[in-house]
Formats: structure tokens, C-alpha cells, sequence
């Protein structure tokens, strides 16, 4: 077969051998080894690569997690206890695992925050955007049904609260509920059924990712300054100028993931999960795990009913609505700059959102009835529901009103003229490109 170009030459003859007849090498050089990077991605950028790796840590650590665990009530709790107390490095798999989609939320949060701000939604990324919604819904599926499955008493209770939210879909909702359920009550069908999805969903995410990395390796990545690259002035090959800035980035992350697994592992977990299931006892206050919680703030302002929608109902759509609404992001912003930095307003606006949202979070953790209390001081002039009622009301503003209005009204700051200038000192600043020698240089002030 006629080749538009030669492959790149491999000096190991195995390697060779392999690529002339499935080129995998070469695909792995073309899209990790020359694919050209904007030289200025900050460390804000490692994130996606820190992502991947917590979803292989996630997907390995189950796998092994999953030949010792039995989806069955009576059985379930304690099989959680064997793996910790008889299974060789048990305790290490689940602490690993139990832990690491705490972390996996972490960088997948990071990962969406940072491209708020950069604005790498935006023309032509609207699909890898959509991509990454779709994913943080697959991750939010996932790790639902996964919290169920230590068959404790917030497991137990967490599944029973949020799939009986589903009854409040008209005509239809108790249907749900009940094929949700596997029958008429949270039991043994209901556990089996989310081992399973729980078991399958992650590879469905590989899937999803494969299609985001190769979305992202048809547009390009974005980058600080939010303007396309003009030369190869403006880019730096990804090996190894960023497979080293990845690696250290992974490495710092990694040792603060340790600190938990090894010193810390039940700190982001719930004491009642530490008690096996009982249908007949419920906790004083039911939570979700903490990355849920912002979500499960705005489920529960919607105290009132809305013309012919009932709270109940209004809490579901609203709080399915806050994910949701990031898939119209890219139209809902209609400004023609990209990032934050050269937008005044919005960028106040965006810090306003991730206070927002920490607060909503806090909100969710605790009961409804309880006066706000936030690092340790207490509000007792406002309830904690008024407080998410006021901050899910801001949430939908800052998408639905402030971003379009922003793109009409907002001046922005003078773009600079390429990405390579941007990252040069002011004095050394010019219109024409770097000498060849300097290159590489300005890489250390990404």
C-alpha cells in the first residue's frame, strides 16, 4: 500500500517490524511525540493527562476489587470487611480505589474550571466540550452506583432517596422507580443491577475519552491566551517538552493522593457508611459524597411548586438542569475572546461562580433545617436552604443572563499578536518571530 509519506524510522528492529505492518508507533509519535502544543499551557493543562491516569487507577483497583466483593444484601457489607481484614493488600485496593474518585473528581473539576476560564469551549471546541459533559455524566453515574455498593447504612439510604426522586416524573415515575429498583423496594435486585453498571460504565468512559483526546487532536489545544496558533513559532512538540511537565504535575498529585490513602483514607468518607445496611433505621441526616453536593444543594431548594410542577418534581429538573446547561455553554456565551485574562468583567463573574458553587457545596452537607455555617462559623440569621435557593438562583443567572450579556457590553483588553510574543518579557517583545536558538526558552514562564 502507497504511503503519502515515509513512516519515521525506529531504530529498534522489533519495532520496526510491528509498525510496518499495524503502524501503532507511528500513530503514538504523530499524535504524542511532534503534535504541536501551544508553548504557554500552564500547569492548568496537566489536569486532563492527571484525569486519564486516576481512571486507569480506577479501572485497575476495581477489576481486583471486584473478585473478592458479593453483590448480595446479606452478604455485601461483609464481604467489604473481608477484603479489608483477610484479602492480601485489600485494605490498599479499597483505600486506592475508595479514594481515588474522590481525586478523579478533583482533576475532572479542576479540568472544567480551568477551561471555563480559558474559555476552551469555545468555536471550534464545542464538541470536545460536549464530549467532557458527556464524561462528567458517565463519572457521575459511575460513582453513584459505586457508592452503593459497601451496603452500609448511607449507601443503603443514599440509593433509596435519589431513585425515589424519579417518582416525581409524571405518569411514568413509579415505572422508573420500579425497573430502577429490579421490584418494589431497594433489595438484592437493586445491588446486582448497580455492581453491574457500576463494573461496565467505565469502559463506556475509556470510550468517551478515546473520542474526546481525538477531538481535541483535530482542533487543538487551547491555551492562556485563548488565540490560535500562527507558526510553528507558537508551538512546542508535546514529547518532551510536556510529557516532562505532565509527569511532574502527576508526581505532586499522585504524593498529596498518597497522603490521603496511607494517613488519611477515611477522611472524604462517611461514619454512618461504617454500619451495615438497615431498612428500618434511618440516619439523622442522609448526604451524598462530597462531590455531589453542590447538585444536591439546588435538588433541594426547590421548596415550592411552580404553576403545575411540583417541588419535587421542580428539585429534579433543576438539578439535572445545572449539568445539562453546560452543554449550551458554548452558545450561551456569545463574547469573541476566549479567556479570562483579557476580559475585566467576566472574570470577576467566573470567581464569583466558583464561590458559588463551594458554597452550594456546603449547603448540601448540611441538614436543611440548619442555620448556614461555613469554616466554622455559623450564620443562625439564614437557613441553609435560603442560602441554596439564593445561590442556585445565581448559578442559572451567571449561564442564562450573564453570559450573554457580557459578550455584547464587555470591552475587552488588546489580544497580543501571537502566543509566542505573549510569553516573551515586555522588552524583548516584537513583532517578528523567535530566533531559531530561543525556542525552548520561554517555556519555564508558561
Amino acid at each position: 500500500m502507497a504511503h503519502a509519506s515515509p513512516p519515521p524510522a525506529f531504530k529498534n528492529p522489533m519495532v520496526r517490524w510491528i509498525d510496518s505492518r499495524l503502524p501503532v508507533f507511528t500513530l503514538m509519535q504523530k499524535e504524542y511525540g511532534v503534535f504541536p502544543m501551544p508553548r504557554n499551557a500552564n500547569y492548568f493543562w496537566n489536569f486532563g493527562a492527571i484525569a486519564m491516569v486516576m481512571l486507569m487507577v480506577m479501572i485497575v483497583t476495581g477489576i481486583f476489587l471486584s473478585m473478592h466483593y458479593t453483590p448480595h444484601v446479606d452478604h455485601a457489607f461483609n464481604s467489604v470487611e473481608r477484603i479489608m481484614r483477610d484479602v492480601n493488600y485489600g485494605w490498599l485496593m479499597r483505600y486506592v480505589h475508595m479514594n481515588g474518585a474522590s481525586f478523579f473528581f478533583i482533576a475532572v473539576y479542576i479540568h472544567i474550571f480551568r477551561g471555563l476560564y480559558y474559555g476552551s469551549y469555545k468555536a471550534p471546541r464545542e464538541l470536545l466540550w460536549m464530549l467532557g459533559v458527556v464524561i462528567l455524566l458517565l463519572m457521575m453515574a459511575t460513582a453513584f452506583m459505586g457508592y452503593v455498593l459497601p451496603w452500609g447504612q448511607m449507601s443503603f439510604w443514599g440509593v433509596t432517596v435519589i431513585t425515589n426522586l424519579f417518582s416525581a416524573i409524571p405518569m411514568v415515575g413509579d415505572s422508573v422507580v420500579t425497573w430502577l429498583w429490579g421490584g418494589f423496594a431497594v433489595e438484592n435486585a437493586t445491588l446486582n443491577r448497580f455492581f453491574s453498571l457500576h463494573y461496565l460504565l467505565p469502559f463506556v468512559i475509556v470510550g468517551v475519552v478515546f473520542l474526546h483526546v481525538a477531538a481535541l487532536h483535530v482542533t487543538g489545544s487551547n491555551n492562556p491566551t485563548g488565540i490560535d496558533p500562527k507558526g510553528p513559532q507558537d508551538t512546542l512538540p508535546f514529547h518532551p517538552y510536556f510529557t516532562i511537565k505532565d509527569t511532574f504535575g502527576l508526581v505532586v498529585f499522585l504524593l498529596i493522593y498518597c497522603g490521603f490513602v496511607f494517613f488519611a483514607p477515611n477522611f472524604m468518607g462517611h461514619p454512618d457508611n461504617y454500619i451495615p445496611a438497615q431498612p428500618l433505621v434511618t440516619p439523622a441526616h442522609i448526604v451524598p459524597e462530597w462531590y455531589f453536593l453542590p447538585f444536591y444543594a439546588m435538588l433541594r431548594a426547590i421548596t415550592f411548586d411552580f404553576l403545575f410542577i411540583e417541588a419535587k418534581l421542580g428539585g429534579v429538573i433543576v438539578m439535572f438542569a445545572s449539568v445539562f446547561i453546560l452543554f449550551l455553554l458554548p452558545w450561551l456565551d456569545t463574547s469573541r475572546v476566549r479567556s479570562a485574562r483579557f476580559r475585566p468583567i467576566y472574570k470577576w463573574f467566573f470567581w464569583v461562580l466558583f464561590v458559588n458553587v463551594l458554597i452550594l457545596g456546603q449547603v448540601g452537607a448540611l441538614a436543611a433545617d440548619d442555620p448556614f455555617e461555613m469554616f466554622g462559623i455559623s450564620f443562625g440569621f439564614i437557613s441553609a436552604t435560603t442560602v441554596g435557593q439564593i445561590c442556585t438562583f445565581y448559578y442559572f443567572f451567571h449561564f442564562l443572563v450573564l453570559l450573554p450579556l457580557l459578550g455584547k457590553f464587555e470591552t475587552p483588553l488588546p489580544l497580543p499578536r501571537s502566543i509566542h510574543e505573549s510569553v516573551l518579557p515586555k522588552g524583548a517583545r516584537g513583532g517578528g518571530p523567535l530566533p531559531a536558538g530561543a525556542a525552548a526558552k520561554p517555556m519555564g514562564k508558561a
